[in-house]
């Protein structure tokens, strides 16, 4: 018997980018931080420099701990401490996550789904990576300006545990706030080796959602909307 359902956030709850459109949003972000430095004087790079070090920055970690966007934006335009104050820090995180927030778009299934299994009586947490390791206090704002909050027992975000899914600690983590064992619990999300191996490595059951019907040979019976989920409940 399930207990408790996790979801991850884009392209499960809230639709936001694909892997392929991802490039010209960094750029567009890129651009968006010059913009807010060279408002305060604090543009000391050329630009051809500044994408430079952008795509030496593009990358994760490849034992999947978070790179933090603050540090990021700090060596890109190669900030010193006086003018990394935590202020202005969360600015350029605002700036820089702006085109990608723009594109979000809730999916017409989700609240639906988020209130059925509230009121079921399921455990419900969202768990997430952020883009380039951005703050989760942000992804907070989101999940609350979308209308998710009222219907999620807890938030997981990779820079509340400093690991980005699919390492275990984030799961384990999520499974502590929900208070739910492994086989007590469902996953649910976009990306097969974030949402679905992942998971399953630490014993949770996991279930791919697959909106777009790309998934492929992934697709391990993969749903294509939130109504399927509950097939899986049973």
């Amino acid at each position: 018997m399930k207990r408790a359902v996790l979801f991850d956030l884009g392209g499960t709850l809230v639709r936001y980018y694909s892997r392929g459109e991802f490039p010209t949003l960094l750029e567009q972000a890129i651009q968006e931080v010059e913009s807010c430095l060279e408002q305060r004087g604090l543009l000391h790079l050329p630009g051809e420099e500044v994408r430079r070090r952008a795509g030496e920055e593009n990358q994760e970690a490849s034992d999947f701990r978070v790179r933090p966007l603050e540090e990021r934006l700090a060596r890109i335009f190669r900030l010193g401490e006086s003018e990394t104050s935590g202020e202005r820090l969360e600015a350029l995180c605002r700036c820089f996550m702006r085109p990608i927030l723009t594109l979000a778009r809730r999916y017409d299934d989700t609240l639906p789904n988020l209130r059925r299994l509230r009121t079921e009586g399921y455990r419900v947490a969202i768990v997430s990576n952020t883009s380039w390791g951005s703050p989760a206090w942000l992804w907070r704002e989101e999940i609350a300006r979308h209308g998710l909050a009222e219907w999620i027992d807890a938030t997981v975000f990779c820079r509340d545990v400093g690991w980005r899914k699919p390492a275990p600690q984030i799961f384990t983590f999520a499974l502590e706030q929900v208070e739910a064992r492994p086989e007590e619990s469902l996953f649910v999300g976009d990306d097969y080796r974030w949402d679905v191996a992942g998971p399953r490595a630490v014993g949770i059951e996991a279930v791919l959602i697959d909106r777009g019907g790309t998934a492929g040979d992934t697709a391990e019976r993969a749903i294509h909307g939130l109504d399927e989920l509950w097939a899986r409940l049973c």
